[in-house]
């Protein structure tokens, strides 16, 4: 039988996997100080608190992507999101993991920290290039493609016109 909408939880629970893993790498290597060498005693906190409002910025988008646009209901109903925060980020609900996961790590006010960004980007669009927006494209056509060239991916930036 084939599926007339997305599943409602497609690759997300690999995608949040794979960056939980990274997470909880660095965490174990900077705890065990082998991480010691990029620390920020200077900076430190400016790290913390730019985390902290990573971590609420991250909770911020997730419950706009999660409650307020209601995605679940959207894709039981087929429906292609582009409004609310989905018109500022294609995949918030990723990038708000992503970006909580962030500020998580920069709270140890080490350089190390940084690279996790990184990481959690490629993550999103190696999942998303290879499943959702493959079945998006198929499913919505032109309406994608337009909302594409509009919205990115994984960082949430101001539409563009």
């Amino acid at each position: 039988m084939k599926r007339k909408h997305l599943p409602i939880y497609g690759v997300g629970p690999l995608c949040v996997a794979v960056m939980l893993v990274f997470f909880l790498a660095f965490a174990l290597l900077e705890r065990s100080g082998c991480l010691d060498g990029g620390k920020m005693r200077l900076l430190h906190i400016p790290f913390r608190g730019i985390g902290c409002l990573l971590i609420v910025l991250g909770i911020w988008i997730w419950i706009q992507a999660v409650a307020v646009a209601k995605i679940s209901r959207a894709v039981l109903e087929n429906h292609l999101v582009t409004e609310g925060i989905y018109a500022w980020v294609r995949n918030p609900i990723y990038s708000a993991i992503a970006i909580a996961l962030t500020g998580a790590a920069m709270l140890s006010a080490t350089l190390w920290s940084l690279l996790l960004p990184c990481i959690f980007w490629a993550d999103i669009t190696i999942f998303m290039k290879s499943s959702e927006e493959k079945w998006l494209a198929r499913c919505y056509g032109q309406e994608f493609s337009d909302y594409c060239r509009r919205v990115n991916r994984c960082i949430p930036w101001f539409p563009k016109q």
